[in-house]
């Protein structure tokens, strides 16, 4: 059985911080990029940040660049994110996504963790 579980989430101050992780199970971790996503109330979910399946490449929304920092460990199937300097407007819940490197129909999607960002 696939499953892609979140924890980590909520609620922290403005300019805190929060590291999300996301533990894969029931499929071959290291075959997949891996990525988080993010939606805020009455909003499209959007990318927050991708990392290549050995970990060696990376890519982030504008909005989080310099804030936040995502890795990966293949021998634990986990993927982090790492969220500093908070602001309000990072408040959404967030998903983990993994999409096999050679099958872009082949994805998974985790169940969310809610981060909220508020004094």
């Amino acid at each position: 059985q696939v499953q892609l579980v979140e924890s980590g989430g909520g609620l922290v101050q403005p300019g805190g911080s929060l590291r999300l992780s996301c533990t894969a199970s029931g499929f071959t971790f290291s075959n997949y990029a891996m990525s988080w996503y993010r939606q805020a109330p009455g909003k499209e979910r959007e990318l927050v940040a991708r990392i290549g399946s050995s970990g060696g490449s990376t890519r982030y929304a504008d909005s989080v660049m310099g804030r936040f920092t995502i890795s990966r460990d293949n021998a634990k199937n986990t993927v982090y994110l790492q969220m500093n300097s908070l602001k309000p407007e990072d408040t959404a819940v967030y998903y983990c996504f993994g999409r096999q490197d050679w099958s872009a129909t082949t994805y998974y999607w985790g169940q969310g963790t809610q981060v909220t960002v508020s004094s």
